[in-house]
């Protein structure tokens, strides 16, 4: 396979996977917003501002500024708009290495976000993300029945990097941007922001599947960090990241740098528990674990010469 074609293909599963992580994140702020105040509202949105590491930004009534900065926005990168422009680019590069159902899920988000340029009120806002959520949905579904060959892997691979990356931030801002003064961290925080971040990452009702006991926040660090049965977990996708690599070494014959970096970082993490992470200091781990995804990104794009 050419290499832009595989960096097209990465870049896809990156994009889409971005795309659908803000969704969430959009809808549970909207729901998480409708249970406050007005200074609930602006806190609710300055965490989700928080997570996509958005500049100061003046939320305005309702949200509207960040709403429309999340969903919309052509100046941010990462809003639901520009990741799905930006996948549907690369899917038209790589176009013959997609399946029909997997242009055509990306094609259809492309198509309902044509022309939008404001989020209109809450619920229009609201109404717009559970239509594109269901479409990346429908993504990742064509996703899953594509043969397992080396454009599966590469979009897949650029799924999982995505996806650690935006759960590892998530942990971080709830534990350490909006930490309250003087609460240490695992003490009583808010429920509802704990419940957004299960809402986000739809794992509601796993969390009452593997703990059975109240939301506890060291029991949603441990989830997301450490438990392979969730597939947004950082153990999981660590685990997928070392697999996809090895699918390319199995049929090259060679390995390079990226492997070397994901098995170390996953032998680092299997010896490694939520208390030991708490007493380390969850915030400096998780912003190294970051670190670190990026750095394994950067060697898969300099192994199969991205370019």
């Amino acid at each position: 396979m050419l290499s832009r074609t595989a960096a097209s293909l990465y870049w896809i599963g990156r994009y889409m996977e971005r795309a659908e992580f803000t969704t969430r994140l959009t809808e549970a702020t909207i729901r998480l917003a409708a249970l406050g105040g007005h200074a609930h509202v602006e806190q609710a949105w300055a965490s989700a501002l928080s997570v996509v590491r958005a500049p100061p930004l003046d939320t305005g009534k309702e949200g509207y500024g960040a709403r429309r900065f999340l969903a919309l926005s052509a100046d941010n990168p990462s809003s639901i708009r520009s990741c799905i422009v930006a996948a549907r680019d690369n899917a038209r590069a790589a176009r013959t290495a997609l399946t029909r159902e997997g242009w055509e899920a990306i094609n259809r988000a492309w198509l309902m976000i044509q022309g939008r340029t404001s989020p209109g009120g809450v619920q229009t806002t609201l109404n717009l993300v559970e239509e594109l959520k269901a479409e990346l949905r429908g993504f990742e579904g064509a996703l899953a029945r594509m043969l397992r060959n080396e454009g599966y892997w590469f979009m897949r691979l650029g799924s999982m990097i995505e996806r650690g990356d935006a759960t590892a931030r998530l942990l971080d801002v709830k534990y350490y941007l909006l930490l309250p003064e003087g609460q240490e961290v695992g003490g009583a925080l808010d429920r509802d922001q704990w419940q957004t971040i299960l809402q986000i990452v739809s794992a509601k009702t796993a969390y009452r599947h593997l703990y059975r006991e109240a939301l506890r926040p060291w029991g949603v660090a441990d989830m997301l960090i450490f438990r392979r049965e969730l597939p947004r977990s950082l153990a999981w996708t660590a685990e997928e990241i070392v697999g996809l690599l090895g699918e390319f070494g199995a049929r090259s014959g060679r390995q390079g740098p990226a492997d070397r970096r994901a098995r170390e970082r996953l032998s680092t993490l299997q010896e490694l528990d939520v208390g030991t992470i708490f007493r380390r200091g969850l915030h400096e781990w998780l912003q190294a674990y970051v670190r670190e995804n990026n750095a394994i990104g950067d060697a898969i794009a300099a192994q199969f010469r991205f370019g």
